[in-house]
């Protein structure tokens, strides 16, 4: 009869372990809620443009084009945010929020530019800053007509430690790098150079 104890305290020790065991794994693979954000401007209907700019083609640097949020380390490290999502690929949401704000909104008679978007760094540090490093090419895509127009920048914002604010400086980044483009656009119409 001891014996038939000591194995029942047995089995029921093994069983206590296996379901603390368990638990704890299934506990580690709990995971966080995944947070989704864009580059596009919260829309407004106040700011009626007549550039007329289709954004043609846009790439950005292989590191940071993936749907997960991509932020920089000290010097050399990169790390991947994997509860913090792009809406789409960062290169869809970057050429979306362009083509959003460049568009034609009251484009009257003017033909539409081509523009090709080259971003070369995208750089968003936590708590320090969001850069954007830029070249674009914008012309008519006539081969007969004048050559199109190079330009470049590199646009640098403050940004704060929550993902949201760097979310937000990238948007401000984004939103001057429109108006450059624009403002390029006004220049090859009219044979100057860039801005």
């Amino acid at each position: 009869m001891i014996a038939t104890v000591r194995l029942c305290a047995r089995r029921e020790w093994r069983l206590a372990r296996f379901a603390v065991v368990l638990a704890l794994r299934l506990s580690a693979c709990r995971s966080e809620p995944i947070h989704f954000h864009t580059l596009l401007p919260t829309f407004s209907n106040t700011d009626a443009r007549d550039s007329n700019i289709v954004i043609q083609a846009l790439s950005v640097p292989p590191q940071v084009d993936r749907a997960q949020i991509v932020v920089r380390q000290g010097d050399s490290s990169l790390a991947v945010l994997e509860t913090d999502w792009w809406g789409a690929t960062l290169a869809d949401e970057m050429k979306n929020a362009l083509s959003d704000q460049l568009g034609p909104r009251d484009a009257g008679t003017l033909p539409p530019l081509l523009a090709r978007v080259e971003v070369r760094r995208f750089d968003s540090a936590p708590g320090q800053y969001a850069l954007l490093d830029a070249s674009w090419r914008i012309g008519d895509g006539a081969t007969d007509s004048r050559p199109a127009l190079i330009c470049a920048a590199v646009l640098r914002q403050d940004a704060g430690t929550s993902i949201d604010a760097l979310v937000s400086a990238q948007q401000r980044n984004l939103a001057q790098l429109a108006a450059r483009i624009e403002a390029s656009a006004r220049n090859w119409r009219a044979g100057k150079s860039c801005p």
